[in-house]
């Protein structure tokens, strides 16, 4: 089953807090756990659970109409927005009559993400109602926690609006699970494969079957592996842990594979194709040029930090049975997660909604 909706962790950060060995079946095992971990953080992406979860909030961004009813209350210049966080507005109108930027302020004045439109006293608009107070103000923007990024490469070759395969400069900065962004559209990661990065080992230089043989000398700077990029040689994965000019310093027999000598002149690959999903999150699908600059949706690190940790628990709970357990003879104990009810904890207080709930 393909990932599908934005996560607050990735498959790649989980499998290197396991030191897990990369397969299909524990790729498999990761993306459920990863998903299963974001949907008890936001309560999932879409159903009747969508935006509940621990906090009562879904943080990642998404384009969307939402609908209000018009505010009649002692203040009707002032609109709350309830449980939708706000991040930018590309439209606002009451009663099919469009409001000007300028004619309202977006609230608090710290946000995003903002809780309330107020309407600007000393302008010509208004709420307004028409001819029924139900769903009378309309607002289409970006809505969610936070649309913050962080750079992960750019395109290497151009995409028109329909492909749903990718390749990048740089896969350390990307992973299963994230939402990344090119110009103005948002993809969602679901796969990444292995591609050819078009550096080789250099003619002059060569790799030894000796873990201690660490230095590659590259055949150009252009597109060059980045630190903490998995890369592959023949049938050999390797981490690479620093990055001078042309040489690569590397970790040998990464990933469970086996040491071996590689010729000159060999092939370096990288998992920098990535398979998306087009037009995530509202945003429109798009065409792309060469060396477009992709960035990568950032959560809150504390929410990042519970989304691994759930997501660790559940694949080793599953390894176990579900039975695993700490200290051995009189002190053995069932683990019960401590640690990860006190980040919870942590979380909810710093990003959580308190639920509402209505009498009638």
């Amino acid at each position: 089953m393909a990932i599908s909706r934005p996560c607050y962790t990735s498959r790649e950060t989980v499998a290197r807090a396991l030191e897990a060995k990369e397969t299909a079946r524990r790729n498999a095992q990761i993306d459920r756990a990863i998903e299963a971990a974001s949907d008890t953080i936001d309560g999932g992406a879409q159903g009747a659970n969508r935006g509940a979860g621990l906090l009562h909030r879904r943080l990642w961004p998404e384009t969307a109409t939402r609908y209000f009813d018009w505010p009649a209350d002692s203040r009707p210049w002032r609109l709350w927005l309830g449980q939708h966080d706000l991040i930018s507005v590309t439209s606002l109108t009451a009663a099919d009559e469009a409001i000007a930027a300028s004619d309202y302020f977006l609230r608090p004045d710290d946000g995003p993400p903002y809780d309330r439109i107020e309407i600007d006293l000393g302008g010509p608009a208004a709420f307004t109602a028409g001819t029924t107070t139900q769903r009378a103000v309309a607002i289409t923007g970006v809505w969610g926690y936070t649309a913050d990024t962080a750079p992960a490469g750019a395109l290497n070759g151009a995409i028109n609006a329909s492909v749903t395969s990718l390749t990048v400069t740089d896969s350390s900065q990307v992973g299963v699970g994230d939402l990344i962004v090119i110009d103005t559209e948002r993809l969602l990661v679901t796969n990444k494969t292995m591609a050819d990065t078009g550096v080789n080992i250099a003619a002059a230089d060569s790799l030894t079957a000796t873990k201690n043989d660490v230095s590659i000398t590259l055949s150009t700077a252009t597109n060059a592996p980045a630190v903490d990029e998995v890369i592959l040689i023949d049938s050999e994965r390797m981490l690479v842990t620093d990055v001078a000019g042309t040489v690569a310093t590397v970790i040998r027999a990464y990933d469970g594979t086996v040491l071996a000598a590689h010729a000159a002149a060999a092939d370096i690959y990288a998992p920098r194709a990535l398979t998306v999903r087009r037009a995530a999150t509202g945003s429109t699908a798009a065409s792309h040029s060469d060396a477009a600059a992709v960035s990568r949706w950032v959560a809150p690190p504390l929410v990042r930090d519970l989304a691994l940790g759930l997501a660790l628990n559940q694949v080793l709970q599953e390894g176990s049975g579900y039975a695993r357990v700490a200290g051995a003879g009189d002190h053995q104990r069932e683990f019960t997660g401590r640690g990860i009810a006190a980040l919870t904890k942590d979380v909810c207080r710093a990003y959580g909604r308190r639920a509402r709930t209505g009498a009638v």
